[in-house]
């Protein structure tokens, strides 16, 4: 439920959701890196799940850099969006 609203919400003005597209992956793997946060600063000792999120961290930052190197434009609006780095300019 939870997923399908966040998801909802970056692709508002695309007709069809591709869900094969490397920005849903990138959004659908933050979606999964913040819930794993928040999981984490209540459970400290849950080794498994920091091991999970260091795997999806990378992954992440891989299909990140992908993109980047694709389309400059469509990484800077998919990092301003979703609000994952800092940008140089602040």
């Amino acid at each position: 439920m939870v997923k399908n609203s966040f998801i909802s919400v970056f692709f508002q003005e695309k007709k069809e959701e591709n869900k094969g597209s490397v920005e849903f992956q990138i959004i659908s793997f933050t979606n999964k890196i913040r819930r794993l946060t928040s999981h984490l600063e209540l459970h400290k000792k849950d080794y498994l799940s920091q091991r999970g999120l260091r795997k999806i961290l990378g992954k992440r930052q891989r299909l990140l850099s992908y993109l980047s190197k694709k389309n400059k434009i469509r990484y800077k609006e998919l990092i301003s969006e979703l609000d994952i780095r800092e940008s140089k300019n602040r």
